[in-house]
């Protein structure tokens, strides 16, 4: 049985105003995708890695794709520091996405994360895990939401209280399930501008949306444009949001991998683009935590709260 939608359907014309903190017209979120992949996993013939890859013929996932593996893997041992340079010369915060196995085997990366003050965010055990894979078994789908989650705990230090599903794939059942275990802002949609709240049964939680256009993975790895190009579509973006954002606040993610913008040649444009959303008064550089709090407490003039169906 497919089960209602658990938010209403409030096209953003029919909304009240959505006024953020000190006026922003646009809340900028830089997503930084932290991610590790299993080496391989025995019995799978399906391709492990999901999006793009560095060389397009598949190999199943019982084999070591060495180039593939390695390739993302340049993103933990060299692409995370230039970005993490890229944001603190900025004095702009990153929200960082992170599997478990990235906790648990790449502590590094966190500490640098937590040193920073930066948001966490889980996302998954591991990247090669996808929800939608358990689409009819419950149990599985449970069992990957609380190992991400305890792990996270363990590794970081505090409870997760945001959730990025890996390759944005959850189910009907996702959101009930992690606001059973405190997160509260959930970015798995990619349908809206604004936020806006998710019903379960164990209460609401905040639909932070997040963008698969906005993405280093759609500009550079699938859409092949050169770095400049990119940069003028960024730009061409936040200048749209920002003017709509006069009548009521809109957020831009941009979600960026180590593996793709942390390349040498992609981090120029992306400097710039950091220095140009700097340029403008009126931006709120938010966490997704941050968003989920101040929207639980600001949601009723801008869309009733729906039941839990």
């Amino acid at each position: 049985m497919i089960p209602p939608d658990p938010y209403p359907f409030v096209p953003i014309v029919d909304r009240g105003p959505l006024r953020f903190p000190n006026g922003a017209r646009v809340a900028m979120i830089f997503t930084l995708n932290l991610e590790t992949w299993e080496k391989i996993r025995p019995g799978q013939k399906t391709p492990m890695f999901q999006g793009p890859t560095t060389l397009p013929a598949p190999v199943p996932a019982d084999v070591f794709d060495s180039t593939n593996y390695t390739w993302r893997e340049y993103g933990q041992r060299v692409g995370a520091w230039r970005l993490f340079d890229v944001f603190d010369a900025a004095g702009v915060p990153a929200s960082c996405t992170i599997n478990a196995l990235t906790a648990l085997h790449r502590r590094r990366i966190v500490e640098a994360v937590n040193a920073r003050g930066w948001e966490l965010v889980a996302h998954n055990f591991a990247q090669s895990d996808v929800i939608s894979d358990h689409a009819e078994d419950f149990e599985a789908e449970k069992t990957i939401v609380h190992r991400t989650l305890d792990a996270f705990e363990q590794v970081v230090g505090r409870p997760a209280r945001a959730w990025l599903s890996s390759a944005l794939r959850s189910s009907f059942r996702t959101p009930g399930l992690l606001k059973q275990r405190g997160i509260i802002a959930f970015c798995d949609y990619l349908n809206d501008d604004q936020p806006y709240l998710v019903a379960t049964e164990h209460g609401p939680l905040v639909a932070v949306p997040y963008s698969n256009d906005i993405n280093d993975f759609t500009l550079f790895a699938r859409g092949g444009l050169s770095p400049d190009a990119s940069l003028q579509i960024l730009k061409a973006y936040f200048d749209e949001l920002y003017r709509e954002g006069a009548d009521g606040g809109r957020i831009m993610n941009f979600g960026l991998h180590p593996h793709v913008a942390g390349l040498p040649h992609r981090i120029g444009p992306l400097r710039e683009f950091v220095a140009y959303v700097k340029r403008h008064e009126h931006v709120w550089f938010c966490s997704r935590e941050e968003m989920a709090r101040w929207y639980l407490e600001h949601h009723r003039g801008h869309i009733p709260a729906q039941e839990a169906p």
